[in-house]
């Protein structure tokens, strides 16, 4: 669906279930920030659910590997209350999710400097014109700030 992840050649995945260690099934770089991408499997079927970044959100030119795509996929981001290695459980055993597939793309090392917010609202708005909403995990963080 996203074809212009290609051109990333550092990326990966891993898959995560509700009894396992988020800090230990993660393998996304901590020295290198980009995007990420979790698709659920549930009832035999694949769905992505959230489109998501690491480096620091409104700056032109984040530093490299400040935040990193590790700690991001383990901390989340500050408007949630707490830590996806918390939360994510949680959430994948009540909304009945069998295991989260989560793909990561190294965005900004080197002489490569695409931004990883920039490139994350890209791929939203992608997803936005083909399905007429944002990915369901996405969707829910927007109504949470919202009523804040």
């Amino acid at each position: 669906m996203f074809d212009e992840l290609n051109k990333y050649k550092t990326n990966g995945h891993f898959f995560f279930n509700p009894t396992d260690s988020l800090e230990e099934a993660c393998n996304a770089p901590d020295d290198k920030d980009g995007v990420y991408i979790v698709y659920e499997l549930k009832n035999g079927r694949v769905d992505m659910v959230y489109i998501g970044t690491s480096g620091i959100y409104g700056t032109a030119y984040p530093k490299d590997g400040l935040f990193g795509l590790k700690k991001s996929v383990i901390n989340g981001i500050p408007s949630e209350n707490e830590t996806r290695t918390q939360l994510w459980p949680i959430k994948m055993l009540s909304e009945n999710i069998v295991a989260l597939d989560i793909y990561w793309y190294v965005t900004y090392k080197g002489n490569l400097k695409d931004h990883p917010a920039s490139l994350q609202s890209m791929l939203l708005y992608k997803y936005l014109d083909i399905y007429g909403e944002f990915p369901r995990w996405n969707k829910q963080l927007k109504r949470r700030k919202k009523s804040r």
